[in-house]
């Protein structure tokens, strides 16, 4: 049985939410998934990644480069929301390459979602421990960060804020979603309130030039560190300019990743054909604004150059400069509570993939169990938590950060491309969300994603090939065989030809 045959139809895909023992509970509104999208892209990075584009990459147009990948992510998000819509069932990405280009490639992408999420959730951990520490000391507490165990370092920071969200997730969607609620509440505050404060100390000339003149950057290390673009191009590294603002679009682009984890939830979203392309978008509106406006601060504030002498340059360098020093300390507790949602709603979305490709028979079924009661996969949000805690809390996971990019770039690429495909094999298909200009705009998406993803090291594309090679290792080794899809169109093919829904198989 070709594997590209294996394609799931919709109607297959929804009716697998109708199993009692493997199904979620609908508990979240518009504003539920919004403020999902909110919570998981504002984090620390909001205080650190516009400065340190603007330093390295594009000067005070690094408002520009945010502007730049907002639009790629946008189009993507708009890609996401059609299927959505019409697919409203866990794992995203996952999902809706299953209905569109087939099992195989359907795996490719849950694996990269896997990666992508497992990464995110374990590095943004380590890094709420790291945070969390540098809180303890600008508040004079003596409490060890680390615990030595053996040869070992434990990090317990990580450890405890995994299992803290690991517990209110099992217990339930709904009651997690109120929490989250509450933090990206609080953090969303003190952002606002360090871009009003920053207002006062702006000097309009630190915006000229607005875009500085090109110039040579700093040669890579090795062929491994400079981008894959520049490997395949012979392309000298260079900053400022137009390349400057686009290299700075692709670095910022970590700030929008995340998104894909909303539409992971569309089989816990009441009414998912309205609520999660319209929470979607309204989460993206109020991240772009809040971005935008950091950057405009940051490089308002003081000059590229003296961002650029700075080993670290941050948003709480700028105040430094300015000499607001007071302004570290709210900084320091904004990143803290901005990454505690962040990691919540990681463990969220790792754990809907798992459960959806666990359902579909690629992974083990019976982790996609879920609780009568509750209406959540508890046995896989405690493997999860566990893996990620253990990840945090014993491994240097901050190496491999740039994998986050590219497996988030990679599942862009594919939903985009999908949704032409399936206008074109199910035009009949209830589409109360559509993407305008299809198949123009996907096509774009695709290609602007793809870009993005040439701009991140060679080093980074090697490990992310050595992944898809072990992907495809499980894949032909355990997941292919146990497939249900693939069982019954291996049963169907025995016993003569039938059609589901309007495919014949």
């Amino acid at each position: 049985m070709s594997s590209t045959r294996r394609i799931k139809t919709v109607e297959q895909s929804i009716a697998e939410t109708h199993d009692e023992k493997r199904s979620l509970k609908r508990a979240l509104n518009t504003w539920d998934l919004a403020v999902m999208g909110v919570a998981v892209a504002v984090g620390a990075g909001i205080f650190s990644v516009g400065a340190e584009a603007s330093a390295h990459h594009a000067g005070p147009a690094v408002i520009v480069s945010f502007i730049i990948a907002a639009v790629v992510c946008g189009l993507a998000i708009l890609c996401y929301a059609e299927f959505a819509s019409s697919i409203p069932v866990a794992g995203s990405a996952y999902t809706f390459t299953y209905s569109t280009l087939g099992e195989f490639l359907a795996w490719i992408i849950g694996w990269d979602l896997i990666l992508e999420m497992l990464m995110a959730a374990a590095v943004i951990a380590k890094y709420w421990g790291v945070y969390l520490g540098d809180t303890v000391s600008l508040f004079d507490l003596n409490i060890p960060m680390t615990i030595p165990i053996g040869p070992l370092e434990f990090e317990w920071g990580p450890v405890v804020i995994v299992a803290i969200f690991t517990l209110l997730l099992a217990l339930g969607t709904r009651l997690s979603s109120r929490v989250n609620a509450v933090f990206t509440t609080i953090k969303v505050a003190i952002v606002l309130f360090v871009i009003v404060v920053g207002l006062f100390f702006i000097n309009p000339a630190n915006f000229t030039p607005f875009v500085p003149p090109a110039q040579p950057g700093p040669a890579a290390d090795s062929a491994w560190t400079q981008s894959f673009f520049s490997l395949l191009t012979g392309a000298s590294p260079q900053v400022y300019g137009v390349f400057g603002i686009l290299s700075g679009a692709a670095l910022v682009f970590f700030a929008f990743i995340g998104f894909d984890v909303v539409a992971t939830s569309a089989e816990e979203a009441k009414d998912p054909k309205r609520t999660v392309p319209r929470g979607i978008l309204l989460g993206l509106g109020i991240v772009t604004v809040l971005y935008v406006l950091v950057a405009i601060t940051i490089t308002g504030m003081v000059s590229y150059t003296e961002l650029a002498a700075l080993d670290e340059p941050s948003l709480a360098s700028a105040f430094e400069i300015v000499g607001a020093t007071w302004a570290a300390k709210i900084i320091s507790i904004g990143s803290l509570v901005g990454l505690t949602t962040v990691v919540m709603v990681l463990l969220l979305g790792l754990a809907r993939i798992v459960f959806a490709m666990s359902r579909d028979g690629l992974l083990p079924r019976s982790l996609s169990v879920t609780d009568a009661k509750r209406g959540t996969p508890i046995r896989i949000q405690i493997v999860v938590g566990v893996i990620i805690a253990l990840i945090a809390g014993f491994t240097d996971v901050q190496v491999l950060g740039d994998m986050i990019n590219i497996g988030t770039l990679s599942a862009f690429v594919l939903v985009s491309v999908g949704v032409p495909i399936l206008r074109r094999t199910r035009p009949d298909l209830q589409r109360p969300f559509t993407v305008p200009l299809s198949p123009w705009l996907p096509w774009i998406s695709a290609l602007a994603c793809f870009w993005l993803m040439l701009n991140l090291s060679t080093e980074t594309w090697l490990r992310f090939v050595i992944w898809l090679l072990i992907g495809f290792v499980i894949y032909f080794g355990y997941s292919r065989r146990h497939s249900l899809l693939g069982r019954q169109l291996e049963a169907d093919a025995a016993a003569g030809p039938r059609t589901i829904g309007d495919q014949r198989f």
